[in-house]
């Protein structure tokens, strides 16, 4: 028999009911687990949400409520990495700054620019960075900083802030497109640029909750009980990384990029039909 007290819970969680909440969490759960190891975990949390709460709910609270659970299992997942793996703070400084930036910039244009014109953008981005990734096996296997100085400043702000841009303005996949640009520009391997990525995507998520949160567009209670299911997956997963390295790490991307790809494909012909 389920507690009065979890009964009074969901009624409170956006009028969902016990099934669906359990339901909620496991996404959560797995879409930490992903985001911890590679990033793309808004694929499977974003459409559960659409689906699972109620028709009238605003896409402006989806998305605010998607973020609350997403920024708990990015913070503990990218705290597990930080024990194992040394922060490369001349890396993360402008990536994280430029990263903010171009996340605020993006939900500022977000208006004004058709998604069916993006969507098939990002679909070729998204093939082309797939293809590369696995006709090139040996990439991000080991950690060679290729830059240092100002031609990595530049670099990481680059990648913050197109990145960051594509986050706000659209967004699904980013932590995989933080990673990849952070292993192909900067040499890093899977495991370092998996760190950095969760530091770049903690701080797109923190933008965007704090906006969706100060318009108050945000189901706290549903969205803090997904962030429990979320940090335990992101807490898994990122324990999982650490333990199996590089090879496993690439392995997840590939089949992340697979989704994502297959998902944009499907939008592109829907808006189109």
């Amino acid at each position: 028999m389920i507690p009065v007290a979890f009964q009074a819970l969901t009624s409170t969680a956006s009028g969902v009911t016990v099934g669906v909440l359990l339901a909620l969490s496991l996404a959560a759960f797995v879409a930490g687990w992903v985001d911890s190891v590679v990033g793309g975990g808004g694929l499977i949390q974003l459409p559960a949400l659409v689906i699972g709460l109620p028709a009238e709910t605003s896409t402006p609270v989806v998305l605010g409520t998607n973020k609350l659970s997403s920024i708990a299992g990015t913070l503990v997942a990218a705290a597990t990495y930080l024990r194992r793996i040394r922060v490369p703070v001349e890396v993360v400084l402008p990536l994280v700054a430029a990263a903010f930036a171009g996340s605020a910039a993006g939900s500022s244009a977000a208006r004004f620019v058709p998604k069916e014109v993006l969507t098939p953008i990002v679909l070729a981005a998204v093939v082309l960075v797939g293809a590369y990734t696995w006709f090139r096996p040996t990439m991000g296997r080991t950690h060679e900083s290729r830059h240092s100085g100002w031609a990595l400043t530049w670099r990481s702000g680059s990648i913050g802030g197109a990145v960051g841009f594509y986050d706000g303005i659209l967004g699904p996949g980013t932590g995989s497109f933080f990673v990849i640009a952070i292993v192909v520009v900067l040499g890093f391997g899977f495991l370092e640029g998996t760190l950095v990525a969760k530091l770049a995507n903690l701080t797109t998520n923190l933008a965007s909750l704090l906006v969706f949160g100060f318009h108050g567009e945000v189901l706290w209670i549903l969205g803090g009980v997904m962030a429990a299911a979320n940090l335990a997956g992101g807490l898994l997963g990122a324990r999982m990384a650490l333990r199996h390295g590089n090879d496993f790490i690439r392995a997840v991307f590939l089949v992340v990029i697979t989704v994502l790809a297959a998902k944009l494909a499907w939008d592109t012909v829907a808006q189109w039909a």
